[in-house]
Formats: structure tokens, sequence, C-alpha cells
């Protein structure tokens, strides 16, 4: 009976599809879809070539383990195959995987099985003649590699010589070549400044620092590599175990993962995938899942086998963390700090055990870095509990209708302009007084010790105020009553007229407190002051263009252009009025003309003083026109040095640097009282 042609073309489409992928990802280090969607298609093979075996062909994806490699390097020829593994998706695999094999050995005792975590890296070839490393390969195909020697070589995690004695005379370690997250991430940083190529993955960028024809290059990556096993060994016998083994090349100076266990039958194996999984997301680098292998060497050999694959080991991965889908739409976000985040909203898909619908995009700079474009196909990342991300886009999908994403004007919340200062990544709302994204936020500032100091006003009474609709800026505070605050949860009306009492006395305030409790952006205590100090008024400092408050010490423009936003908002402005109007006033500056007595030194405070807090000691300094910094540095006019001082004082006497104690401090502002 002929074979359906539908099912021919079917299997052909697939091989082609899966050999384009793989070289792709491969050679290119290029990958354009996602793990999971490159999984599903290799299955769908598999299922039927199991279903039509004599469609089997010598050139199917399914009987290689990859691709041949680029001939920029010379060819290595493996004396032993470096072959892949079969792989589990699920608890139910796992069991099988564990029946076929006593159904093989014909033996229903437990199995030992050595367990390790399956690194997202790349395979190498390590070898080692008396000892000393000679030669290094990379997979390839799994029977022909290329000699990666001298990039190897400049792997701090390899070492060039084994450790301790009677090594055997030829000795091949097979392993992982991996990227931390850690370094994975400072690296694309750093390129990211100079505006070079940007990886991936770690797994991409491990992939390329290995490939690269000048070894200097990859010496800067920061590259590392586990043992996860052995091919040749000659002039030697190993321990019969693969466990024993690992141990064996641990003690030579062959790194090897600390995470890897002997467990027993398949029972123990699900409890090691269970706990690596809880684990993955703290790990200092990227697994996709576990291994398990057979531990007995002798019953290794019992079992064999297949075309692509060993009969004694498998596999277990975890549920794909990346998927394929498509951006519908983009909408922005507001923070409780009004930072924009722009939102994509996608066609739903199932990623990490979970259906993801949305993924943020970080902010424009990202987006004009990946290209992204609504109506894209994008590779969508999920790690854990951490927020989906759009991770790439497919550029090979991108459909002729794409729109681009725009950053706002205006807030989406309150509609106050959008400010992004020159520099930055972030755009964020300049409404920060009345927008309801940042009103919580906003108002736990306005109540803080430094600023309006309203004792008993924490941040869990702020939360449910806002949530019960009775403040919608910090100006309601100021209406508050005590029926109001007694109904609240864990309050009562003793608590709630102590609260009013508060918020009525720190309507007695400072300029420099006012200016400060506003939450202007970059605008701290110091900065506050010295606005204070120089315009006087609020008023001034509000109608202030941005050249005049650059004249202000210590101001530059991009203090300068947030303060201009902020008090350009008609919405912030309607609430500071609000503000004085309940009552909140202070005392005005007087403005001398002359210089202030500690103009242009700058001061440290260390320690725990007797006659007064930190606070209120660098206020003193600060009305008399010093800068009060919290670390001490080679322009540090004065150390400060109250009880219990810690490593300012020695990094000040390193220095040279002027120290005070408590009884200098005082004496110094006496003089100039």
């Amino acid at each position: 009976m002929p074979l359906p042609k539908e099912i021919i073309h079917k299997i052909e489409k697939l091989r082609t599809e899966i050999g384009e992928h793989n070289y792709n990802y491969h050679i290119l280090d290029t990958p354009t879809i996602s793990d999971a969607e490159f999984d599903r298609l290799f299955r769908q093979l598999q299922d039927l070539e199991k279903q039509y075996p004599e469609l089997i062909t010598s050139d199917s994806p399914t009987q290689r383990v990859g691709m041949k490699p680029v001939y920029v390097f010379k060819e290595v020829k493996h004396e032993i195959p470096m072959l892949s593994l079969d792989n589990a998706f699920s608890d139910e695999e796992v069991l099988a995987f564990e029946k076929r094999i006593k159904d093989r050995l014909k033996n229903d005792s437990p199995i030992e099985f050595a367990c390790e975590p399956k690194m997202d890296g790349v395979a190498v070839s390590i070898i080692y003649e008396n000892g000393a490393l000679v030669r290094a390969a990379t997979r390839g195909d799994g029977y022909t590699g290329e000699d990666i020697t001298l990039n190897v070589r400049t792997i701090r995690s390899i070492l060039w010589n084994l450790h301790g004695k009677k090594h055997p005379k030829t000795l091949e370690v097979r392993g992982e070549v991996y990227m931390s997250k850690a370094g994975f991430t400072a690296m694309n940083d750093r390129a990211r400044e100079r505006g070079e190529k940007i990886f991936v993955n770690p797994r991409n960028a491990a992939a390329g620092s290995l490939r690269q024809l000048d070894s200097a290059i990859t010496a800067q990556r920061p590259l590392q590599f586990f043992c996860y096993g052995v091919g040749v060994v000659e002039g030697q016998q190993l321990p019969d175990k693969q466990s024993t083994i690992l141990q064996q090349m641990h003690e030579w100076g062959v790194r090897t993962n600390p995470e890897s266990k002997v467990v027993q039958g398949a029972a123990g194996c699900l409890k090691f995938y269970n706990k690596m999984a809880e684990k993955r997301e703290h790990l200092p680098y990227e697994i996709d899942g576990v291994v398990y292998k057979v531990d007995s060497l002798e019953l290794q050999q019992q079992l064999g086998f297949v075309a692509r694959a060993p009969r004694w080991a498998i596999a277990h991965k975890f549920p794909a963390q990346e998927e394929t889908t498509q951006i519908e739409s983009v909408e922005f976000q507001v923070g409780r700090t009004g930072t924009l985040t722009p939102v994509a909203r996608l066609k739903p898909v199932f990623v990490g055990g979970v259906t993801v619908s949305n993924a943020t995009l970080h902010n424009m700079d990202e987006i004009a870095r990946k290209d992204v474009r609504v109506g894209d196909t994008v590779i969508v990342r999920r790690a854990g509990d951490v927020i989906p991300e759009v991770f790439a886009v497919i550029l090979e999908k991108r459909p002729a209708q794409t729109k681009a994403i725009k950053l706002p004007t205006h807030c989406p919340v309150c509609h106050s302009d959008v400010v992004r200062v020159e520099g930055e990544a972030a755009a964020r709302c300049s409404g920060g007084l009345f927008c309801a994204a940042q009103r919580k936020e906003a108002i736990k500032h306005f109540a803080s010790r430094k600023a309006l100091d309203i004792t008993g006003l924490g941040d869990k009474i702020v939360e449910q105020l806002v949530d019960c609709d009775f403040i919608k800026s910090a100006a309601d505070l100021y209406h508050l009553t005590v029926p109001q605050l007694a109904d609240m949860e864990r309050m009562g009306e003793k608590s709630a007229e102590n609260l009013v009492a508060a918020i009525a006395k720190s309507k007695a305030t400072t300029l420099p407190r006012f200016l400060y409790a506003l939450g202007i952006r970059e605008v701290g205590e110091a900065t506050a002051l010295a606005l204070a100090q120089h315009f006087t008024n609020l008023e001034k400092i509000m109608q202030a263009g941005e050249e005049e408050l650059q004249a202000v010490q210590d101001i530059g423009p991009v203090v300068a252009a947030q303060l201009v936003a902020f008090f350009h908002q008609e919405h912030n402005r309607e609430v500071i009025q609000k503000l004085k109007k309940a009552g909140v006033h202070w005392p005005d500056i007087v403005s001398t003309g002359a210089a202030k007595p500690l103009a242009g030194q700058t001061f440290v405070i260390t320690g725990t003083l007797d006659a007064m807090s930190r606070d209120e000691a660098a206020q003193h300094l600060q009305s008399l026109g010093a800068k009060v910094s919290s670390s001490v540095s080679p322009k540090t006019s004065y150390l400060i040095v109250g009880a219990d001082a810690g490593s300012k004082l020695a990094k000040a006497e390193k220095l040279g640097v002027k120290i005070l104690d408590e009884f200098g401090f005082l004496k110094l502002l006496e003089k100039y009282k």
C-alpha cells in the first residue's frame, strides 16, 4: 500500500525546518525560534518516523547529533562519538525510562542514578596527555568537531596541567563551557555602553566566545567549565561508576558541579528534579533541566546505545521558559515612582507552567535596541516569578504592516507631561503630587521624618487612607478627622486623636523641608537647602528657568530640568496651593548677601554624637554654608567623629583629612553663632 503523500511531504518539511533551525542555532548563533518550539518540531518528526519507519533516512535530524562544524578551525575527529541525550518532559517519561532499562537488563533490582544539573552551555572535549592539556575541541556533529585549544586555554577554570599524580597517559575530559548569569549581564552592559553586539543569552555568548579566531577576545569573556564525564582513557583504569569518576576528576583539579548527586531509582530522580527546579532561579548559572545517568559503567555497557543517544542516560527538561507568540498591542503602565513601563499585550501563550498574555518591554531604549513593533512575532521569556519579558524579535516572521511603538507625551493616568531626561533610559510622569499611580509613595515621602515628619503616619496607614479614598494628595491629610481615622483598622479613637494632632503640628515647617517633601526627582535634602538659601522663597523657585536654577551651587542641567518639569504641571501647583491654604507654612529666609563662613567646605559625620543627632549636626553645618557628604574623599575638609566611629575614620586618617571630635565640632559651631 503506497504511503500517503501528505505524510511524506510533512516529514520532508519538518526535516528541512529542523535543519535550518539547527544551522541558525549551532553555526550562526542566531536562534530564530524558542527552545520549546524546536523541541516540539523534533518530537513531531520522531513520532512520524516511529509510525512510518520505512521513511527514516540516514540524513534525518533524528539520526544525527548536530550540525557539521564551520571550516574556520581545524577539524578534530572524536575517537569516541560525543552523542546527545534523549529528552523527557514529564514524570511519566522518566518512569518509562527506568522501565526500559530494567526490561533490557532483565533485572528488577533498584538502580542507582548519577544526577546532575543540565547546563545551558557548549559541550567540549579536552585531551590531557600525561596530565598536560594538549587539545580541546567542540562537539560539532558528534563525530567531527573544531579545534579550539587556544581559546579553551584562556578559560581560568580549566587547568593546563592536572593536579596530583598517577594520571592516565591519555585522558579525555568532557564537559560544558558556560557563562554565569552575572558575567553575562556585566559583559552585555559593557558591550551596550560601547555600542557593540549584544548577546541573546549566556549560551549564545559562550558559543560565540569559543569560536573567536583571536583567543585574546575569548580571554576577555567570563567563561567557566564543568566536567560531566570522560571519553578516551588510556594507560590507567578509572573507577567503575560515573559518580566516582567525577570524584576522581575533582581530585585532579577538574571542575565538577557540586549539585551532582547519586539517587535510588526513578523516585530519587524525580525528587532531585523537583529540588533543582526550586533552586534554579538562585543558581549562578543557567540550567534547562537535569540529567540522569545509570551510575554503574558495567550496566552502561550492557545497555549500549541507540543511533544518536545512550540508552543509559536521559535529560529531564524543565517546562519551557521561552515561547513564541505575537504582540497585539502595547500599553504604558505608570509605576509608584512615576516611571512609565511599556507592556506588550500578547496573543496568550503557555510559558513556564502558566499562561502569559502580558510581557514587559522595559523601556524605550530596549524597544529600539530589539526593534520591537506591534504585530511582531517574538520570543517571550519567563523565569520563575520574574515578570515575563519580550526577549527577542523573530525578524523573519515580521509581517508587512507593523506599528512602531511611541512614547506617550502625557501620563496615561493623570495626563501630566511625560519627561525623559537626556542620558536616562526611563521616562517619567511629572505629576508626582497628583498622579494616582504615585499617590501612596508621594504621601509616604511627604510624611517621612526628614520631610514633614508626621509622627504615627506609617506606610500601612497611608495605604489604608488611599485605598479607602480618604486622601487623593498630601493636601487632603490636613482635612482628616478623628471619626474618619477611628473607624480604620487597628486605629481606635486615641490613636486617631494623636495622628490628627501630629498632622496639625507638621503645618509649621521650613522651606528646605517642604521642598524635600514634594518628592521632586533628584532633589534631596542638600539640594532643597541650597535652593531655599539661594532663592529665599518658594514662588521664585517655582518661576525659575533652567539657567537660573543652574546658577545654584551643585545644581546641574538634569536637576534643573526635573524642577522645571515638576513646577510646570498645573496639578502639582494646585496641590502646593492647597497645602498652603490648609495652613502649611514656614518662616521667611532672610538673605544677608554675605558669604557663609563654611561655604566651599565639605564635612562628613561618623559615629554617635551626645549633644545632638547627626541630622541636627548636618543642619547646623548646612546653615553655615557647608556641604555635608556621606563618604570620605580627598575633597573632604573635616571628618566629625562621634562614639563608635567606623571605617570612615580609618579612611580619613589615610587620606590626611582633618578630624574633629565632638568637643571640637561644638567649639566650631560656637565660633560662628
